[in-house]
């Protein structure tokens, strides 16, 4: 019998090997490509920061990425070449908002002894032809032809056997590389070719400088009209041109791997360093001719395998050892003299040295705990299975027992407060003009005692559920329009309600159904049930997304979950839970068009039923457990899917793919209370409580 395994990606890769930047989906937007091993992210830059666009899966580990732009073309193409000689050309169709190949293949060849030093691939800064080092003493070309299309490559025997890198220069009239190289003595030198693509040869460039630095490791082309290269090594570095122009000044001794352009005249360029220095390096020019370099000190960063200044002095950092981050350059040094700002950070567990499993918190679930990064940037990482919530701001309140969201219109696409229920009051926070929230007075509403349940009403109205009263106030007004009262000798303890429904547990079986009907509140029907009622839900499930035909409601004693008709309110289906814990939360909800009943015991355990919308029937009943405690259901949206939120001391998110039910962790602890709150300036939020409101 044969074994196999399973294998899968738990976590997408985080450490960035490579980053551009250009005009790749727009000729007027600006895009971040960062290159993360097998995958490359697409990122725009707007005025509020990097918005994510794409996450494209690449077969294979991506050796080297580089944007061009071929001639008669408006936006930038990109070239991806792999660790196995697979390559591609990739271009973005605006139309479809999707990628398009223009270009692939295999670029391996027989015989050859791979590169030490990683392969190169660099693009004629004319777009004549694409460089690829992938061999020791070849150099592998892939013309364009006058359409840029690519036409059939050839290999060009390179001398330098010890190569450590490659660039194309800039402004020369045949395709032009600088080569930099170590020989048999170990002394580094570079030496420029002309590439005659008629005769598939090198020919003697116009320079050559000799006796470097030995530990330069390093080219950066410079654009003309400038012109030349600047070769970094560790003690010093050095600028050079066809000109006989040589430049040259000391610096601390350090490894510089990574380097972003700032200017597109090539004038200034940020260094990153094996420390995790970030340096300015400068050109001093005259017109056309380089007068001498400049280096300043800027401050600290993750330690950068790339760095691609975006714009306003704001810089992204990739990093392999580290957090990659998003950073500020100031005029004004701070403090401790740094001129760097982080703005954002992007968590990178790679790369790993060990790792084990554990159960930090004795429930049951494993957490990976790794040993991740390098050098400065090492650490130990938790990382758990589930859904990562990101905390946006806190405040202390204590003794919440509900959480509520309105707007301040039923039409209105945005939630403009916030409704805090406690033991004996109830707090309303507004959205004020500044994006914050602050407290605020709705007049109608009763302030001085617990809400049970709150909600926008059609006709711009506003519920308020108590234990004494259900109240209806105006949107506009906020005053109180119509109120219906509890019998006396009886008091609310449990509610539910719609747009246009409100159902309502007023103790002793006792169970009220009421409608808004012309701003009203009207008693529709009222039913005495055999047993205390636990929990209600009137979510709409039907066509009509403001009236329910079907309530459902958890009972004490039995221990069942019933499906009543309305406004009848007739019994259509009765099903047994069986065992002796309680239903605390019902949810009637529609995921992936398909209709469900989620009904949650006291104990953590929860049943979920196929639910048929039209005859109220149950089906396909299953019962998993989710925690410990009392668990609570919410339904809330995100990007303009409904997943239902499921409130515990282990809080889980519950959401359909391919039309069945998947469960996901939170990596948030013991969550009392949940509600969804979506502004224009924080679209998909929600609030939690766990011993304080977040």
């Amino acid at each position: 019998m044969s074994v196999w395994n399973y294998v899968v990606t738990a976590h997408k890769p985080t450490s960035v090997s490579h980053s551009c930047v250009g005009n790749f989906t727009s000729p007027n937007q600006l895009n971040l490509i960062i290159a993360k091993c097998t995958r490359i992210e697409i990122h725009l830059l707007t005025p509020q920061g990097l918005q994510p666009m794409l996450d494209v899966p690449i077969y294979g580990r991506i050796a080297t990425i580089e944007l061009f732009r071929p001639h008669n073309e408006t936006q930038d193409f990109l070239f991806i070449a792999t660790e196995r000689y697979k390559f591609c050309v990739l271009q973005w169709d605006a139309e479809k908002s999707e990628l398009l190949t223009r270009a692939m293949g295999d670029v391996s060849d027989r015989i050859g002894r791979p590169t030490d030093n990683g392969q190169i691939g660099i693009i004629d800064p004319d777009c004549r032809l694409i460089g690829l080092h992938l061999y020791d003493g070849l150099f592998k070309v892939i013309p364009f032809d006058n359409k840029g299309q690519l036409k059939e490559a050839f290999n060009i025997r390179l001398e330098e056997l010890q190569v450590l890198d490659i660039k194309f220069l800039h402004g020369c009239v045949k395709p032009t590389i600088v080569v930099l190289y170590q020989d048999n003595k170990d002394a580094r030198h570079a030496k420029t070719y002309e590439v005659a693509l008629k005769d598939k040869d090198f020919v003697e460039g116009p320079w050559s400088q000799n006796n470097l630095d030995n530990g330069a490791g390093l080219l950066i082309p410079v654009p003309a009209p400038l012109g030349g290269v600047i070769i970094i090594g560790e003690e010093t570095i050095v600028y050079c041109n066809a000109n006989a122009t040589f430049k040259a000044i000391p610096i601390k001794q350090s490894i510089i791997r990574a380097y972003g352009r700032v200017d597109p005249d090539g004038s200034r360029y940020l260094l990153g360093d094996n420390t995790g220095t970030l340096h300015l390096l400068v050109l001093t020019h005259e017109r056309e001719r380089v007068t001498g370099l400049k280096v300043e000190y800027l401050g600290e960063t993750s330690i950068a395998s790339s760095i691609s200044y975006l714009d306003n002095g704001v810089v992204y950092v990739g990093s392999r050892f580290g957090d990659s981050q998003l950073v500020k350059l100031n005029l004004q040094a701070d403090a401790s003299g740094s001129f760097v700002e982080v703005l954002e950070r992007y968590v990178n567990l790679g790369p790993i040295v060990d790792f084990c499993v554990v159960d930090l918190d004795r429930q049951g679930q494993g957490q990976v705990v790794t040993c991740s990064g390098a050098f400065k940037d090492g650490s130990l990482r938790v990382v758990r299975n589930g859904i990562g919530i990101n905390e946006q701001a806190s405040v202390e309140l204590q003794g919440i027992k509900g959480l509520w969201s309105l707007k301040s219109s039923f039409n209105d696409p945005y939630d403009m407060y916030l409704v805090v229920s406690f033991i004996s009051e109830t707090r309303f926070l507004a959205m004020n003009m500044e994006d914050e929230l602050e407290e605020t007075e709705i007049e109608g509403f009763d302030a001085q005692t617990q809400t049970l349940f709150c909600q926008n009403a059609i006709n711009d109205l506003l519920i308020q559920v108590t234990a004494n009263s259900v109240r209806l106030v105006s949107c506009t007004s906020r005053e109180l329009v119509d109120q219906w009262t509890a019998p006396a000798g009886f008091s609310v303890n449990v509610a539910s309600a719609n747009a246009s429904q409100v159902l309502l547990a007023t103790g002793g079986g006792h169970l009220v159904y009421l409608e808004i009907r012309d701003a009203k509140l009207v008693e529709v029907k009222h039913a005495q049930l055999e047993h205390e009622i636990s929990c209600l839900d009137l979510n709409p499930i039907g066509e009509n997304p403001q009236y329910s035909s079907l309530a459902a409601v958890g009972m004490w004693t039995d221990i069942s979950v019933r499906i009543f008709s309305l406004p009848d309110l007739e019994l259509i289906r009765k099903e047994n839970l069986g065992g002796e814990i309680v239903p605390r939360s019902v949810l009637l909800c529609t995921l992936e068009g398909v209709s469900y009943l989620l009904c949650a015991l006291g104990d953590g355990n929860l049943f979920s039923f196929l639910l048929n919308a039209s005859t109220g029937e149950l089906t396909d009943r299953k019962k998993v457990s989710l925690g410990t405690q009392p668990i609570s259901l919410r339904t809330f949206s995100s990007k303009g899917t409904t997943h239902v939120f499921a409130s515990s001391d282990r809080p889980t998110v519950i959401y359909s793919s391919n039309k069945k039910l998947l469960y996901s962790n939170v990596n948030l602890k013991e969550v009392n209370h949940m509600c969804p709150f979506n502004t224009a300036a924080f679209p998909d939020r929600f609030f939690l409580t766990l011993d304080f409101v977040r």
